[in-house]
């Protein structure tokens, strides 16, 4: 497969800058909710190194500074622009963004959902103890949330219902 060569006038630039920034947000969701979440040191060097190895294809042998804003200022208007159609688009915002993942039921593991996800025993664990919980098996549920976070509901509901605070006019 080849790609169409593109020079380095400012319109290419803004087209090459938008082809990199969808192909990076394809390329993460695809590698997973947990990936963005919480990156590891491994995670964020390899984080660095794209956006050094994107550059050149943003903008060429343009090195001006026109080059280098018009680059960012794509960024921006191709992330406004996604954030936009997601915020009108429920399936499109299911597609990019993903749903909430179910990993411990019941104090259960559900390896087949933490291999899917990406998602070590040890990530469930410490989300585990920082609920306060010292072991899954007081785990009701462990979710994998959208953002990459791992909500904990512990087995003993100790959370009581809200109070309707709200006055009558």
């Amino acid at each position: 497969m080849t790609l169409p060569e593109l020079g380095s006038t400012l319109p290419e630039i803004v087209l090459r800058t938008a082809i990199v920034y969808f192909f990076l947000v394809l390329v993460l969701r695809v590698t997973g909710k947990r990936e963005v979440g919480q990156m590891s040191i491994l995670e964020l060097i390899v984080i660095l190194v794209i956006s050094d190895a994107v550059q050149n294809s943003m903008v060429g042998e343009n090195t001006s500074l026109w080059g280098g804003l018009v680059a960012v200022i794509t960024l921006f208007v191709a992330d406004n622009l996604l954030k936009f159609a997601t915020r009108r688009s429920q399936r499109l915002q299911k597609t990019l963004e993903g749903e909430p993942r179910l990993l411990v039921r019941d104090g259960r593991i559900l390896t087949k959902a933490l291999g899917e996800e990406g998602v070590y025993v040890d990530d469930v664990r410490a989300a585990a103890r920082g609920a306060g919980i010292a072991r899954l098996d007081n785990v009701r549920l462990a979710v994998l949330e959208t953002d990459g976070s791992i909500s904990i509901i512990p087995m003993d509901d100790s959370v009581h219902p809200t109070t309707d605070t709200r006055s009558e006019i």
